[in-house]
């Protein structure tokens, strides 16, 4: 029986989940997935859609795979200073409030709900309500 459920929460999630993923990276995918999933199929739908949204997020990350290098050759160009964080610089990582200056992602990249901001010499777009890094451009 728990396998069944198990199994259709999987295929309901994965119908549901891929587009909102993708455009969110890993954090964003978790938790978009998690809500589709739980909709979709209960609690159970929740830990295997977090769990596919996860997946899906990171490997497609928040931009396009043809827009990284693009947006990345954009900020380099805008020669913004960089922030000295102490902590390791990865998805996930909450930046300070204070002392960061966010700014705001061009529309031609498709990340409006996003900020970037350079850490310790790289690019990181920051979710702007929690300063949370969901992705770093190499």
């Amino acid at each position: 029986m728990i396998r069944r459920v198990i199994g259709t929460a999987a295929i309901a999630v994965a119908l549901v989940l891929p587009a909102s993923a993708i455009a969110q990276g890993v954090p964003g995918g978790i938790e978009q997935g998690a809500r589709e999933g739980e909709r979709a199929a209960g609690p159970v739908g929740a830990v295997v859609g977090g769990t596919i949204g996860g997946v899906v997020g990171g490997v497609a990350g928040v931009l396009g795979v043809d827009q990284r290098p693009r947006f990345r050759h954009y900020v380099v160009e805008q020669h913004r200073p960089s922030y000295r964080y102490r902590e390791e610089v990865r998805v996930g990582a909450v930046l300070p409030e204070a002392g960061v200056t966010y700014y705001e992602v061009p529309a031609e990249y498709g990340a409006p709900q996003y900020r970037y901001t350079v850490v310790n010499d790289r690019t990181v777009l920051v979710d702007p309500r929690t300063h949370r890094i969901v992705d770093v451009i190499e």
